[in-house]
């Protein structure tokens, strides 16, 4: 029997609550009642919700799910997990979904990317390779040669950068060129050098649930539990990654939407992502213009879903969501502001 706990009830301020709600992952989200889901032999025997007052404190989940993340370092940028951040696209492929072949060129990609961080983006997410369903495989060195020119300029400039690959050909050179964090959706899985290579720099990683590569994941995906089976295999890929010498306060977690998942998934693992905080670790959520958004919003095409994106966004970052991957920067950094600033007035006291 594995038991999971999933925090709901989410309230905006905890003024008024004494012992009634409880603090998510040091963040700025409270909530007020667990989700206790235990399952045997693949399906679910049990779910109930219990107030924050009746659960047992003891339980490992409940230090994961309370416990503040620890701040990551990239370069000369500190990136903190006690409010939400974004990360920014910049994808150096002729093929990629939404924004293949834009930049031209390493100065109009770079400088796409000064203006993100300028924008409010906490780091730049570059990748040479195309994952969306269906891409080829692109040759290691055609993925250096497309990413390394952009990282080099935008880490002299002091730009945060993640490496958007699941070579450890390429994340190490990355890493060596600037890049200060590796962004792997294969979950560390596609190139068994990985491991030690991330080890060995000492960096963070984002470990991304998938199921099937991009060739094969959207061929009929399957899930006995959605969102119970990302959530295992990614406890399963920190295991496997802390055990190889990755420290567990540099890994983050994405639970991979559209990777090996047909909507209905989808909707599954967005409508449990506060489950996600059992894990430990902080999460990222890239839903950005992806196929759930046109699926919901009758078949909006890619450069129309920009306001599902944004729902997107904001449903993450309700669920305690740390980190949102997006093309679109400077209005989700809008929408995060409103929220941090609703946020803000609702932690004023109220005067009696």
């Amino acid at each position: 029997m594995k038991t999971y706990f999933r925090p709901t009830g989410f309230v905006d301020a905890p003024f008024g609550y004494d012992g009634q709600v409880q603090r998510l992952a040091g963040g700025l989200t409270w909530f007020s009642a667990v989700e206790i889901i235990e399952r045997s032999g693949g399906k679910r025997v049990s779910q109930r919700l219990l107030p924050v007052s009746e659960i047992d404190t003891t339980h490992p989940l409940w230090a994961r799910l309370t416990a503040p993340r620890a701040a990551i370092q990239l370069g000369e940028r500190t990136v903190r997990f006690s409010e939400p951040s974004v990360m920014a696209i910049l994808n150096r492929t002729p093929d990629s979904f939404s924004d293949g072949g834009r930049h031209a060129t390493d100065e109009e990609a770079a400088a796409a990317a000064v203006a993100m961080a300028a924008e409010g983006a906490a780091i730049i997410d570059v990748g040479g390779e195309s994952t969306r369903p269906g891409a080829a495989e692109v040759w290691e060195q055609d993925e250096i040669a497309r990413v390394a020119p952009v990282i080099e300029r935008l880490a002299k400039a002091g730009v945060a950068v993640s490496i958007d690959t699941r070579k450890s050909a390429v994340m190490a050179d990355a890493l060596s060129r600037g890049a200060g964090m590796v962004n792997d959706v294969s979950g560390l899985t596609h190139d068994e050098r990985a491991l030690e290579t991330i080890a060995n720099a000492g960096c963070p990683v984002v470990i991304m649930h998938t199921q099937g590569g991009p060739e094969t994941m959207q061929r009929d995906p399957q899930y006995e539990d959605a969102l119970l089976d990302v959530y295992d295999w990614l406890e399963i890929r920190i295991d496997a990654a802390v055990a190889a010498g990755i420290a567990r306060d540099k890994i983050i977690v994405d639970p991979g939407i559209g990777f090996g998942k047909t909507v209905r998934h989808n909707l599954e693992v967005l409508n449990g992502l506060s489950l996600f905080h059992g894990l430990g670790v902080p999460v990222l959520l890239g839903a950005s213009r992806k196929r759930i958004v046109g699926a919901l919003a009758n078949e909006a095409p890619v450069d129309r879903r920009l306001g599902g994106s944004l729902a997107l966004v904001m449903t993450a970052i309700g669920q305690g969501v740390q980190m949102v991957r997006v093309h679109d920067v400077f209005e989700s950094v809008q929408a995060i502001r409103v929220w941090r600033g609703l946020r803000d007035a609702a932690l004023s006291p109220p005067t009696l």
